[in-house]
């Protein structure tokens, strides 16, 4: 239960574990429900296309993703793939929305284990592949 009052689905954790464990998905995203009680899965997908994740955040509200990043290492050190947790906040999203998305945040995300980084995008540039690189691979250290 989150501050807001807010709850996790337990479909939102199977989701979850379905990319995690089961890389079932490439991504998973999540929202609040209608009457604003729980987070829910609002979509899962097996596209390995960034782009195409990038399309479904919407221009003018909230929402939490889970993203299954991989990426090349320099010097012929393989793929990496990190599981990485979205807010996306927009700033053209209604004020009461983002409210309730902060401050509903830590039940999901506590909720999550195995996330090795946190993004907060108000704006795509902020959750460009670029970016999301380099917090990834800082976060990876020098393995």
């Amino acid at each position: 239960m989150s501050r807001s009052g807010v709850s996790v689905a337990d479909e939102s954790l199977q989701a979850f574990n379905d990319l995690k464990l089961g890389k079932k998905y490439k991504f998973v995203l999540y929202g609040i429900s209608e009457d604003k009680t729980t987070i829910i899965v609002k979509e899962t997908s097996t596209s390995q296309s960034y782009d195409e994740f990038l399309g479904k955040l919407p221009e003018n509200d909230c929402l939490y993703a889970i993203y299954d990043f991989e990426y090349e290492l320099g010097g012929n050190e393989g793929k990496r793939s990190k599981i990485v947790f979205f807010t996306w906040s927009p700033d053209t999203a209604p004020v009461r929305s983002k409210m309730v998305y902060a401050s509903s945040k830590d039940a999901l995300r506590r909720a999550l284990t195995g996330v090795s980084s946190d993004i907060q995008g108000t704006d795509f540039s902020e959750v460009s592949f670029e970016t999301v690189l380099e917090r990834v691979s800082k976060s990876a250290g020098s393995h």
